[in-house]
């Protein structure tokens, strides 16, 4: 059975946290809540789905996390940050699937400006596993710049890899947008987020765009920063980065801070033209529900209706292509192709989960093996890359959910 819940007072004032939960996921419903309580949270939405089925679907908080008093709704929409990549990555398999693009060959089999600089024997299967050495460019992108679909596309084009490509791992932050999307682009004629209205959002009757059309625009709340509260020295989380993590972002020279800084300064993530933009690394839009939905949809049937992988598929995108020492993020990570797998840099739920993470907040993810399909997204970004807390939390309550 699925119970209603309407209401929870918490420490700090009244908010309303709306929804449903199947029985047995309570403690899902008592998470979100604690997030508003004690993390800091200032509005956000979760769902998730058990074997194609939606078990769990609160929302709460207010829509904007600047100020703003419109409450959160069912269908409120956010920026989702890199959590976007896992639906770029989709793309790129679907196509292999449907024997589009061989993930063996050279970019610039599909790209040839691409082969330029020593980049002739960069692989596709690289560019989704974060082995291509193009985290970084050597003269970043102005706003602008990274939201005109031609300067980007030319920048990496024309960059030379900071490692061998393949010889090693480092997270491409921003310019993954650029290589995904210029790639989708070459192969199909469509750009990615016309391809995701097409293939994915449309017929999965998803809220979930790269590339925000005019007509939704009110349905999105605005982002921003906000700080979490300290955690009690009980709570056994680890609140401040490494002495090294931090050095790294902070030295400009580091390939951690460059990687960040490829558009610079920094775009306006509540700018109309920033949403409107096709950036498949950083700017899709979408609700928990499509999040969800979408992992759903690759590791099974959602409500009688399609599915995205093949069980071959499957396997590929969470067979672990990259790990170890990530020479951006600093920390040790995994990847499979295109996608984050479980391990300590970001815990899911169990070690076959996979999936994406938005830096500040959101996540998405599907664990195959309980049929789990996982979607938070959030308006209060915090200072955290791969495992925010507030994420953490409810990961954690599903499992015991699960757990019984």
């Amino acid at each position: 059975m699925i119970g209603t819940w309407e209401r929870e007072t918490v420490a700090d004032g009244d908010v309303d946290v709306q929804g449903t939960v199947a029985d047995g996921f309570e403690p899902v419903r008592d998470a979100f809540a604690d997030n508003f309580a004690r993390r800091g949270e200032r509005g956000a939405a979760l769902t998730v789905y058990r074997d194609g089925r939606r078990v769990v679907d609160l929302w709460g908080g207010a829509r904007d996390a600047d100020g703003g008093t419109e409450p959160w709704r069912r269908g409120t929409a956010q920026v989702v940050r890199s959590a976007t990549k896992g639906v770029a990555a989709a793309v790129l398999l679907v196509l292999h699937q449907r024997g589009q693009v061989d993930l063996d060959a050279p970019v610039g089999t599909y790209w040839p400006e691409f082969k330029a600089n020593g980049k002739d024997r960069v692989l596709v299967r690289h560019l989704l596993a974060h082995r291509a050495g193009l985290p970084v460019l050597d003269t970043p992108l102005t706003p602008a710049q990274a939201v005109d679909g031609v300067s980007g596309p030319r920048a990496v084009a024309a960059q030379a890899p900071a490692w061998e490509p393949g010889a090693d791992h480092g997270y491409h932050a921003q310019t993954y947008s650029w290589l995904l999307g210029e790639l989708v682009l070459r192969v199909t004629g469509r750009s990615i987020g016309e391809w995701v209205a097409e293939e994915i959002s449309g017929p999965l009757g998803l809220d979930l765009w790269i590339g925000l059309p005019d007509a939704e625009r009110a349905r999105v709340g605005r982002v921003a920063p906000v700080t979490a509260p300290a955690a009690p020295a009980s709570a056994g989380l680890r609140v401040r980065p490494k002495a090294s993590v931090a050095d790294a972002y902070r030295d400009p020279e580091s390939l951690t801070h460059r990687a960040f800084a490829a558009i610079e300064p920094p775009a306006d993530e509540n700018d109309p033209a920033y949403r409107a933009a096709e950036l498949p690394a950083s700017a899709g839009i979408a609700t928990a529900d499509a999040l969800a939905r979408f992992y759903a949809s690759l590791i099974g049937v959602v409500d009688g209706g399609r599915r995205l992988f093949a069980p071959a598929t499957l396997t590929m995108a969470r067979t672990e292509e990259s790990s170890g020492p990530d020479r951006v993020l600093v920390v040790n990570t995994r990847f499979g192709l295109g996608y984050m797998l479980h391990g300590p840099a970001s815990p899911l739920l169990a070690p076959g989960s996979f999936g994406h993470p938005g830096r500040g907040g959101s996540l998405a993810f599907a664990d195959p093996e309980s049929g789990i399909a996982f979607g938070y997204v959030t308006n209060g970004m915090q200072k955290n890359v791969t495992a925010d807390p507030r994420a953490q939390a409810l990961v954690r309550a599903v499992g015991r959910a699960l757990a019984g």
